[in-house]
């Protein structure tokens, strides 16, 4: 079943709050902030609202610089915005929707439009919602693709450098992948993949974590939220996976099924550092994890600190 979608009200007066709430919580789940501030905490806490109806005019931050806010954050920029204001201007309308907003209403307003509108756009989201998850999804595998991966792996490296917290990133490599090909055929290599990727999947248990096709017999996970303890246990889970599907592999040298070998890296993000630095270090571990003879994971914490000449990371441990 689709989850109801979400919708949050941001308005400091009582009587238009429980106007709309009366309009829509039938059909939707409604969040409601009274000012700016609730509203942008409130869309940072849990699941993201599907659509915002915003207020212009409100004590502190006004519904401009909240807009502005939202739009210029990856993650936010996508939720559509909806003015819902007694400025009745063209000036006020038309700044409003240079913001980035993609409606305007006038209070008073009048309770059909306001839901056909909301509906309209709402629909048009999940449209776009339709087209993104498409144009992210790897056609062999049907998990996430590089293009994903690289969207992902910036927004949770951006999400981690302002919660200040952990991010781990594991890189993973079919063993002896060209082998298996030449042996089994490519129909057999696609089939293995697509298992490998399935059970990569099924071994991530937080929805937060994200594991990727990153190219070829290339995998990636990345793991919001966790330590180097952490990570070395969800490499160790994922090896378990791939390995317990015992695909025949008698042309590897490594063990009779199909193995993978990873390489983990988990630092909390600084200012001047960038993402790229945690890949980089999680492909140097898949490398030495090869190199150790492969089926095995190794793991790196890095501490990562930012300076106006570039960037620095040195190891704290590595096992």
């Amino acid at each position: 079943m689709e989850q109801q979608e979400k919708i949050l009200i941001v308005d400091d007066e009582i009587f238009n709050v429980e106007s709309l709430v009366g309009l829509f919580k039938s059909e939707y789940k409604i969040v409601v902030a009274k000012n700016g501030e609730q509203a942008l905490r409130a869309v940072q806490s849990g699941k993201m609202p599907d659509l915002v109806l915003l207020d212009i005019t409100m004590p502190g931050m006004d519904g401009y610089e909240v807009c502005r806010r939202l739009k210029e954050e990856a993650l936010t920029r996508s939720i559509p915005v909806i003015f819902l204001t007694s400025r009745n201007d063209v000036s006020s309308e038309a700044q409003g929707l240079a913001l980035g907003a993609v409606d305007y209403i006038f209070k008073p307003f009048h309770a059909a439009i306001v839901q056909a509108r909301v509906r309209t756009h709402l629909g048009l989201k999940r449209k776009m919602d339709l087209l993104e998850r498409t144009a992210s999804l790897d056609g062999l595998t049907e998990i996430p693709n590089r293009r994903h991966f690289d969207m992902t792996r910036q927004q949770e490296w951006a999400r981690a450098l302002r919660m200040g917290e952990s991010l781990s990133l594991i890189m993973i490599d079919v063993d002896m992948f060209k082998q298996y090909n030449d042996h089994y055929g490519h129909s057999g290599g696609d089939l293995c993949l697509q298992r490998v990727a399935r059970a990569l999947t099924a071994a991530l248990s937080r929805p937060a974590d994200f594991v990727a096709r990153y190219g070829g017999e290339e995998f990636v996970a990345v793991l919001p939220q966790t330590d180097w303890e952490g990570a070395k246990r969800v490499g160790e889970q994922l090896r378990l996976a791939v390995e317990s599907l015992r695909l025949p592999h008698v042309r590897s040298t490594v063990a009779p099924c199909v193995t993978v070998s990873l390489g983990a890296a988990t630092t909390v993000p600084r200012a001047g550092v960038g993402a790229e630095a945690l890949q980089e270090a999680a492909d140097r571990m898949l490398y030495e994890a090869k190199h150790q003879g492969r089926n095995r994971c190794c793991a790196i914490h890095l501490e990562c600190r930012g300076s106006e000449g570039g960037e620095a990371c040195s190891a704290l441990e590595s096992k």
